[in-house]
């Protein structure tokens, strides 16, 4: 080979290379997020919106977030996690273990009683199931999940001796406790709202099983254990969740409307509904 065609080959090769790297960069790695598996049917719609606009790919955890939380503690490689509750990373920012600021409110649902679609029995409130012994009810579990430790802090201040009745189940999160119900293991049981409307397995018997309705704040934080070069774009998918657009998706698929923080001047607020 010559001196002028190894020339015309350095220069087509360079110029090649300039030609890739003037594209929209790759990344190397998928973003790896924590969620409830309340998320999934929303994420269906907002993940790959995410992934189109911000040409990023994102893996999803489905876990009951009490397990996220042991695991982010260990060092589990997870770069925002997206609890189903505020206690979760409340309990990560104050140690010190969260990268933007305070947790941010991304959606919020409420408690309900359940039943079978295909039950011929009529509907009942929460207080009757508790005083029918026959009722077997099937509740979050304290220990491993959000909606547990939810439902026993409810249930210990307004039916104290609840722990006492016989025929209680306990379940990781509320696809357990419909799956206790479709198989025919529970009569009832107390799930967060938006995903009894996410299954056509069950039907809603009581609406504000714990007297009053009882708001459950979803919270969210990019967390110590992101790695480096995800930073960015933790912070840009923890930012998209909080946009107009997403929180309607999320209301959507059933959940309810988050209240606005304090101090929002008007025009804020209107862009926070239109």
């Amino acid at each position: 080979m010559d001196i002028r065609t190894l020339t015309k080959l350095i220069i087509a090769i360079v110029g090649l290379a300039a030609i890739v790297g003037a594209g929209e960069p790759v990344q190397a790695e998928p973003l790896i997020v924590g969620a409830p598996p309340s998320l999934r049917p929303a994420f269906s719609d907002i993940l790959p919106m995410f992934e189109r606009e911000y040409n990023a790919a994102v893996n999803v955890l489905y876990t009951p977030s009490k397990i996220l939380l042991q695991q982010i503690e260990k060092g589990t490689p997870i770069d925002v996690f997206l609890s189903a509750g505020m206690e979760e990373v409340e309990y990560l920012h104050k140690k010190g273990l969260t990268l933007n600021g305070s947790p941010r409110i991304y959606a919020q649902t409420s408690l309900v009683l359940v039943m079978s679609a295909d039950s011929q029995a009529m509907l009942v409130s929460f207080q009757d199931a508790l005083s029918n012994w026959s009722i077997r009810i099937a509740l979050g579990d304290p220990h491993t999940s959000s909606l547990g430790e939810v439902t026993a802090r409810a249930l210990t201040k307004f039916y104290p001796t609840y722990k006492s009745r016989s025929h209680i189940l306990y379940a990781a999160h509320s696809e357990d406790i419909i799956n206790l119900i479709r198989m025919g293991k529970a009569d009832v049981g107390l799930v967060y709202r938006v995903d009894s409307i996410s299954s056509g397995q069950i039907r809603i018997t009581d609406e504000t099983p714990i007297e009053t309705y009882v708001p459950i704040q979803f919270g969210q934080a990019v967390v110590w254990t992101c790695r480096d070069s995800l930073r960015s774009v933790a912070e840009q998918f923890s930012n998209f969740l909080m946009t107009p657009r997403i929180q309607k998706l999320l209301a959507k698929y059933g959940f309810d409307s988050i209240p606005m923080p304090m101090g929002l001047t008007p025009i804020e607020r209107k862009e926070r509904v239109s």
